[in-house]
């Protein structure tokens, strides 16, 4: 059933339709094309592209910056002194994430045909918190529903704490344990409801990604497939809450 709920409306010409195949992996045209949207303010700076970790010019890089493929998600090396960089290693796990095809893992297929390339962004560091919130909302066609925040992400010890849009906690757990302390409401809250709404116009589904930075709003990025749409909520309950809130388009040509 969850394969029903979270992957079955993930048609891929349907969402290429409306953003354009083209967009889907993060680009350069993707970040160009969210920045038409909400702002160029709002995008995390890209320092460079590559295809070659050996194509990289190290000297032309700030002291601190982040290394990340753009056809997987594990494929990333955070540089906060770029003395201290370990290039034999970064070259290691990089060109290793390069010859992997994510496709299939999960069979998310924007990753299948996409071309393998480094990216590097600047390094964020939010002070207000002591460490780099991810803040995911749950849209259904322009309307969030939902959201959680992902705290500890840099530990062992992942956190996932669930709100409403009035940031009332919610019971739902979904694999890891919520944060022992009370986690504040973002400064941006506002900002982020209102961008999620934009930018998740026209899709049956998609989870809007942001970063809070010392009080200023970045996008993150737009997610199609929460956990590859296998983990289950708890309690279960919210399984068809989040089903009920999807709806299909009915073009039988789409679907």
């Amino acid at each position: 059933m969850r394969i029903i709920l979270f992957l079955l409306y993930e048609v891929k010409e349907y969402i290429a339709s409306i953003i354009g195949e083209d967009y889907i992996i993060p680009t350069l045209g993707v970040w160009n094309h969210f920045a038409s949207i909400i702002g160029e303010d709002y995008i995390i700076p890209t320092l460079g592209v590559w295809n070659h970790f050996d194509d990289i010019d190290f000297e032309k890089l700030p002291n601190q910056f982040v290394l990340k493929c753009t056809h997987d998600s594990e494929g990333l090396v955070i540089v906060k002194d770029k003395s201290k960089l370990d290039k034999v290693a970064a070259k290691e796990k990089i060109e290793a994430a390069l010859k992997q095809n994510f496709y299939y893992i999960g069979r998310e297929w924007p990753y299948k045909n996409v071309k393998p390339r480094i990216i590097a962004e600047k390094y964020m560091e939010d002070h207000v918190d002591g460490e780099l919130r991810d803040y995911k909302f749950f849209c259904f066609d322009g309307q969030p529903k939902a959201m959680f925040i992902a705290s500890d992400r840099a530990s062992d010890h992942v956190k996932f704490d669930y709100f409403d849009l009035e940031f009332n906690h919610l019971d739902i757990k979904q694999k890891y344990p919520h944060a022992q302390n009370t986690l504040r409401k973002p400064e941006t809250f506002d900002k982020m409801i209102e961008f999620s709404k934009i930018l998740s116009k026209g899709f049956p589904h998609v989870r809007v990604d942001f970063y809070e930075v010392d009080g200023r709003l970045y996008f993150g990025e737009l997610t199609f497939y929460h956990f590859s749409g296998f983990m289950p909520f708890e309690p279960s309950k919210w399984d068809k809450t989040f089903g009920d809130w999807i709806h299909l388009p009915k073009n039988n040509e789409i679907l």
